[in-house]
């Protein structure tokens, strides 16, 4: 789970668990359930004006006659929830609304200083590249110290060309930047502009001259999540200066308290396009109101994880792993790779919380991540011909690869035996067509 939506998610858990299960349901019921939503939207720094609309709607639907008089009322109410939640946030998804690539759409990035805008400009660009994409990173911060050597060096990680020129003529540079992405064949130019600590007229009156020399597609607000409800004012200062498309918002895996992200939309009108999700180059993610609005009420994401998934391994090499466990063929080194895979998917909380009805019932330091690293240690300590023959794992080969594992032959002897239960278990899973059925049903599939 995000950290920033943990407290919150905690409390809609609670308020669901309470309600859900009740045959019927009072207005006392809704309102005191109600109530503890309030606080809670409150407690996360949500706009004021947005958590009175939505007490106030919330409330009136829900002791509704349809609501009180339903079958399962219970469910009712949680789903009049989602629903109001949904909308705060926005709905469906937004996408970028870029020309074709014989055209070149240009990116205007703007934001106060501090927000992660450079960063987040060659996070785009990187999204964007894998997306077929041939953008162009415009260095047109000429103001904050190192800003070109920044973008240069991220340009230079994600190898996207960089357009950039010793001057302090921001309009200048913009100009000729499209000059040099037509000569170049890029497609997308993404720039990157000066931000100060707070508004002022002087970053203003650049960015407006910026903005009308690029024509660009998309002008958008780069936010700091962490900055709470006060992201709203500056979105609107933003806006009424230079008319915005979208907002994205920043350092989303802190545990900031949520309120931008629950604001920005019903008091701006602007989409929230994207969320960086931390300080990897990948880190970097669509914003999809409706997942998060079912991890915030604690009902997991199932589909994230499924593309997180896909994201990390190839349906050929499933199948061929499904293949082997079907044969008894699955050995160490299969095991040492699906370690391997899931830890390129992220956090094993974060994993977990996307499962539903796991949000809130995990407890960040009961999760012993040391456990993997000391089985990859073990394995890793093998030689390929143990790796794919665990048979031969004799008393001696388990003491060499205790030593060279800096672990003991006693935790040697429980990965091995593990690994043959958990091999034990994938086979008659891979043959019950039944049991494939019944997991397929709880996680949402057909």
């Amino acid at each position: 789970m995000f950290i920033m939506l943990e407290k919150i998610t905690n409390t809609f858990s609670d308020v669901f668990r309470n309600i859900a299960g009740k045959s019927t349901i009072s207005e006392k019921n809704i309102e005191d359930a109600v109530e503890q939503i309030k606080n809670a939207l409150l407690e996360a720094d949500v706009n004021l004006r947005v958590v009175r609309r939505f007490v106030n709607s919330t409330i009136e639907e829900a002791k509704g006659e349809k609501v009180l008089r339903s079958v399962a009322p219970g469910q009712q109410f949680v789903k009049i929830v989602y629903d109001k939640i949904l909308a705060l946030l926005g709905d469906k998804k937004t996408d970028l609304q870029l020309k074709g690539q014989d055209t070149i759409s240009t990116i205007l990035f703007l934001g106060l200083q501090g927000a992660g805008k450079t960063t987040g400009a060659a996070k785009l660009a990187l999204r964007l590249k894998n997306e077929g994409r041939k953008p162009l990173l415009v260095a047109c911060d000429l103001v904050r110290p190192a800003a070109i050597e920044q973008l240069s060096v991220l340009a230079e990680k994600i190898d996207v060309p960089i357009y950039k020129e010793d001057t302090k003529d921001a309009p200048k540079v913009a100009k000729n930047a499209l000059t040099f992405a037509a000569k170049n064949g890029c497609d997308t130019v993404i720039v990157d502009t000066a931000g100060r600590l707070q508004v002022d007229e002087d970053m203003m009156a650049e960015i407006v001259q910026v903005k009308k020399v690029c024509n660009p597609v998309e002008t958008i607000l780069v936010a700091d999540a962490m900055m709470g409800q006060s992201v709203v004012d500056v979105a609107k200062a933003f806006d009424e200066a230079l008319s915005l498309t979208g907002v994205i918002l920043t350092k989303f895996d802190s545990d900031a308290r949520g309120g931008a992200a629950l604001s920005l939309k019903s008091v701006t009108g602007k989409p929230i396009l994207f969320m960086g999700t931390g300080e990897k180059l990948t880190d970097w993610e669509p914003f999809f109101p409706e997942r998060i609005a079912g991890r915030i009420l604690g009902m997991g994401d199932v589909v994230s994880l499924v593309e997180k998934a896909q994201e990390t391994f190839e349906e050929e090499e499933a199948e061929k792993l499904q293949k082997k466990i079907a044969k008894e063929g699955f050995s160490l080194q299969d095991m040492l790779d699906q370690l391997q895979r899931v830890k390129k998917m992220g956090s094993i909380q974060n994993i977990l919380e996307m499962v539903p009805g796991m949000a809130g019932q995990i407890d960040e330091s009961q999760i012993d991540t040391s456990v993997m690293k000391r089985q990859e240690a073990i394995i890793l300590s093998m030689t390929k011909k143990e790796r794919e023959n665990h048979l031969i794992l004799g008393p001696s080969r388990r003491k060499r690869i205790a030593r060279g594992s800096g672990t003991s032959v006693g935790e040697v002897n429980k990965l091995i035996k593990q690994f043959e239960k958990t091999r034990l278990m994938m086979r008659k899973f891979s043959k019950n067509k039944g049991l494939q059925a019944q997991f397929m049903q709880q996680f949402g599939g057909k």
